[in-house]
């Protein structure tokens, strides 16, 4: 556990990125992975999900606002849950889409006018630290799009269409990608309009850099950062909370 190093270049950190910077907060899964138990609300040492991820967001300086975007069934809880912990940074509660990409669409609409940056980042990844969104987001302003990820533990191997291994990709050149991912809002938006409908099917918001050809700068990231999905993940949660000393 813990943060590590990909032996990366150095950028100079600055105090914050020039320009306001808006994090959109995506809640609005189906939780059909976690045996349809709303895993947003579900609550970790006594606090909801969602809540714990909201707050490493409240607690970051370089954030400006917080807009969360949740399925409609789900409008009034989030209220009332940003009531109960006293959320002053979130801005508004976009409706979520048929499609992840869909609901971070429905919540830039919600961004202010004079934000530069855009950090979007999943809702049932309440683990990530303040640290590690100030370390993306100015490296976002460094390069021009950045994420969190680290270095994949297992071989990956790449299957043919009948299941047989077709090839062994290098495990020194793999990463998986968490979130936050912090773009220029301006850069993101050019690659919405520019890949049109395609962009629906998109479970990942790097990609529509990578498909306009705009490169991503990977940052450090812990194994702590650990997004909720399954059953299985309640117990990492729950050893997570124990190594923090927030059981």
């Amino acid at each position: 556990m813990g943060l590590f190093s990909f032996h990366q270049p150095k950028y100079e950190l600055i105090p914050r990125p020039r320009g306001k910077t808006s994090a959109v907060i995506v809640a609005a899964g189906s939780s059909t992975r976690m045996n349809s138990v709303n895993k947003q609300f579900l609550e970790l040492g006594g606090m909801p999900v969602l809540a714990r991820t909201v707050q490493a967001f409240e607690f970051t300086d370089i954030i400006s606002e917080i807009i969360l975007c949740v399925k409609r069934e789900d409008l009034q809880r989030t209220r009332e849950l940003v009531e109960q912990y006293r959320f002053k940074k979130v801005k508004d509660i976009a409706l979520g889409g048929d499609t992840r990409q869909a609901s971070v669409l429905n919540a830039l609409k919600l961004v202010s006018e004079d934000a530069k940056w855009i950090a979007i980042h999943d809702g049932a990844r309440p683990f990530v630290t303040p640290d590690e969104i100030t370390r993306c987001a100015l490296a976002c302003e460094a390069y021009g799009a950045a994420a969190l990820a680290v270095p994949v533990k297992d071989t990956i191997k790449v299957v043919d269409g009948q299941g047989f291994i077709a090839s062994t990709p290098e495990r020194d050149t793999l990463r998986a990608v968490q979130t936050p991912q912090v773009f220029l809002l301006e850069d993101y938006r050019a690659a919405v309009e520019q890949l049109g409908d395609a962009v629906y099917s998109f479970t990942d918001d790097c990609r529509l850099m990578e498909q306009v050809g705009k490169p991503v700068f990977l940052v450090d990231g812990s194994y702590e950062n650990i997004k909720i999905t399954t059953p299985e993940d309640i117990p990492a949660a729950q050893a997570i909370l124990k190594n923090r000393g927030s059981e």
